[in-house]
């Protein structure tokens, strides 16, 4: 360790995303598939324990790696894939999670694989890449689709218990299956995003590992559901654009939802190997539900993913907002503050040759104020081709890190990560 590790910060960082474990064709790759690979950090009285990664063992990587599979009590149509998207901790379990049909994999706090999970029993179909934590209420919202289903998704509530306690199944107005990565929720609604990046089934009859496409015909809409389970969806539209992650979303007095996201102009249109259709923005989207309208604001033009926010906030309003400045042919550059508030953007150049994943807001206790606290992610040094685990002061933003856990190997730039507490 290079520096000081706070001593409040007890538990692991765990982040996922794909690493395959047999050499592709380069030429044919991409880079959304591959085998999922968890990478975690133990923390605990200012020390970092522990450094481990380890595949999902999927009955694919359990050959391939020549053990023995891992057992899967469910039926073939409930398919037990190598989840490579996202990692959480939820009701003192570890689950590494995929969208588009994928069951969660259970893991250990070691991160070895238990198996695939329904949440006890609760779970109907697969589960979501990037459910939303309620601060409040525990919950956990997410959006699940999957090809066969057509225009249909099912919004999922699971409960603070670790079990599914609501299912709704949504129509939506397009006529294929969208691929709907995240979701948005404020204090009484759920946002959907249905865009026109969607299933093509003629794709996927040529042989295509990945058959989503762009399809502005099928139309580009925002979905608005009641989070109490009254009323009906409502469906407005939007400008042909794709939304993989909404940075948070919150109420207005007036009844209008504020929703800040990260706008693609297109996906999958020239480019099916990977998210390259132009420069991901910062865009500011109020949705008015009386007059079904939405009004679109550019909050920054530079190229960006992977939002985050204090989500002590989620659903609530915000001040700061976190994200990559992927740069050109997302070269992950560095990471960038927005103050909402007054308008400003703050960049943290992490060195020569060092590049950041998403980075996670630790608050430094429960009722800290929503700056105090710390920003953690992983970072490349494509000099050593080592990682380390970067934490600066979130108050401090452009400062050097508090510290820096030097990691004995490479971890591939991958998708998503989260802080799981000790005992969360």
């Amino acid at each position: 360790v290079i520096g000081h590790l706070p001593e409040e910060l007890d538990g692991r960082y765990l982040r996922n995303g794909p690493n395959p474990i047999v050499q592709p064709d380069l030429l044919a790759y991409h880079w959304f598939l591959g085998e999922g690979m968890v990478h975690g950090v133990r923390l605990q009285g200012g020390k970092a324990l522990w450094y481990r990664n380890r595949w999902v063992r999927s009955p694919e990587v359990s050959a391939a790696l020549g053990e023995p599979s891992v057992p899967n009590p469910f039926p073939p149509d409930r398919p037990f894939r190598s989840a490579n998207t996202n990692v959480i901790g939820h009701a003192g379990r570890t689950y590494a999670i995929v969208e588009a049909g994928g069951m969660p994999v259970e893991l250990t706090n070691e991160l070895e694989t238990v198996g695939p999970s329904d949440f006890g029993g609760t779970l109907p179909a697969g589960f979501s890449a990037h459910p939303k934590l309620d601060p409040v209420s525990g919950e956990l919202h997410a959006v699940q689709y999957f090809w066969g289903w057509g225009n249909k998704v099912q919004y999922l509530i699971v409960g603070a218990d670790g079990r599914v306690r609501s299912v709704t199944d949504v129509q939506l107005q397009g006529a294929r299956s969208p691929m709907m990565h995240d979701l948005a929720i404020t204090e009484t609604r759920t946002v959907l995003f249905d865009l026109p990046c969607v299933f093509d089934l003629d794709v996927a009859m040529k042989g295509s590992s990945f058959p989503y496409r762009w399809h502005p015909e099928n139309g580009a809409r925002v979905v608005v559901l009641d989070r109490s389970g009254d009323g009906a969806p409502l469906s407005i539209d939007v400008e042909p654009c794709y939304v993989f992650h909404p940075l948070n979303a919150y109420d207005l007095p007036d009844g209008r939802i504020v929703v800040d996201v990260v706008r693609h102009p297109a996906m999958f249109a020239t480019d099916f190997f990977g998210p390259d259709e132009g420069i991901p923005t910062l865009d500011r989207w109020t949705i008015d539900p009386a007059a079904g309208r939405v009004s679109q604001e550019r909050l920054d033009d530079r190229p960006q993913e992977f939002p985050r926010i204090d989500e002590r906030l989620v659903g609530r309003r915000h001040r700061y907002g976190y994200s990559v400045n992927v740069g050109k042919a997302w070269s992950h550059g560095g990471l960038l503050r927005h103050d909402l508030d007054r308008g400003t953007v703050d960049h943290h150049d992490y060195g020569k040759d060092r590049r950041t994943m998403e980075a996670v807001f630790i608050p430094r206790s429960p009722g800290a104020a929503e700056e105090d606290g710390w920003l953690m992610s992983m970072v490349h040094d494509a000099q050593t081709e080592r990682a380390e685990l970067v934490v600066l002061d979130a108050s401090d933003f452009t400062g050097e890190p508090v510290a820096r856990v030097l990691l004995p190997a490479r971890v591939p730039f991958g998708f998503h990560g989260n802080w799981v507490p000790t005992g969360a």
